[in-house]
C-alpha cells in the first residue's frame, strides 16, 4: 500500500492540489453558503483530470509497464483501481477542505430554508459531498481511460479539458438541462427541494461503470 501511495501520491501533485484549493476558496467570490458548491465542483473535476491522468501513463514513460505486463491482467488491473481509489479519497479530502475555507475566507452568508442554521449547513453539505464523489470519480476515471486509449496523458487532459468546457457552458445547460454532467453546479440554489440535478449525476454513475468496465480492454489492448 505504502509503495502504491508513493506512485499514486507524489509531493508535487499534493501541494498544486493544496495551492490549487487555497487560492480558490480565497479567490473565488460567494455570497451565500448554498454557492459554495457551484463554486468548487468545476475546479474540483478540472483537478481530478489533472490528478489521474497519469495513473497509468507513467508506467509507460517510466518502461515500467514492461515489467508488468508480466503480471496477470487482474492484479495489474488491482493496482490501478488501487491508485485511482487513494487519488480519489485525497481529492475528496481536499474537496472536504475547500468547502470548509470558504467559511474561512470568504464569510458567506447562510442561506434561509425551512430548518435551523446549523441544520441547513450540514444538509447543504451533505448533498455536495455526494455530488461532488461522482464528480470526481467520473472526471478523474474518465481521464485515465483516454490517457491509456491514447497512452498520452495530455491527449487524456485535453480531451477532457474539451468536454469539460463543453457542458459547464451555457449551451451545455440550455440543451442537457438536469441531464447534464454538471446538473449539481447548474442546480436552482434557491429551492433546496428540487433534485432533478441528480439525473445528471447518474449519467456519470452510469458511463462511470462503462468506463471501469472497459478499462482493462483497454490496458489488455494497449498495455
Amino acid at each position: 500500500m505504502k509503495y502504491e501511495m508513493k506512485i499514486a501520491l507524489p509531493i508535487y501533485k499534493i501541494v498544486y492540489a493544496a495551492f490549487f484549493t487555497v487560492m480558490l476558496s480565497i479567490v473565488r467570490g460567494v455570497a451565500y453558503t448554498n454557492e459554495i458548491g457551484i463554486a468548487l465542483e468545476p475546479p474540483m473535476a478540472l483537478l481530478a483530470v489533472s490528478f489521474c491522468a497519469d495513473t497509468y501513463t507513467q508506467e509507460i514513460t517510466s518502461k515500467r509497464s514492461e515489467i508488468q505486463r508480466l503480471c496477470p491482467m487482474q492484479k495489474r488491473m488491482y493496482c490501478i483501481y488501487k491508485r485511482l481509489v487513494i487519488q480519489g479519497i485525497f481529492l475528496l479530502t481536499v474537496s472536504v477542505i475547500g468547502y470548509g475555507l470558504f467559511f474561512l475566507f470568504q464569510k458567506p452568508i447562510t442561506f434561509e430554508i425551512d430548518k435551523g442554521i446549523v441544520e441547513n449547513e450540514i444538509y447543504q453539505f451533505l448533498i455536495y459531498f455526494a455530488a461532488i464523489i461522482v464528480t470526481l470519480g467520473f472526471w478523474g476515471l474518465l481521464s485515465n481511460l483516454l490517457s491509456c486509449i491514447f497512452r498520452n496523458m495530455w491527449v487524456g487532459i485535453g480531451g477532457c479539458l474539451m468536454l469539460l468546457l463543453t457542458t459547464i457552458s451555457i449551451l451545455g445547460d440550455r440543451y442537457l438541462g438536469a441531464w447534464n454532467l454538471f446538473s449539481y453546479t447548474f442546480r436552482d440554489v434557491e429551492n433546496s427541494g428540487d433534485f432533478s440535478w441528480i439525473c445528471g449525476k447518474i449519467v456519470c454513475i452510469c458511463i462511470g461503470m462503462i468506463m471501469g468496465a472497459i478499462l482493462p480492454k483497454i490496458i489488455e489492448k494497449r498495455g
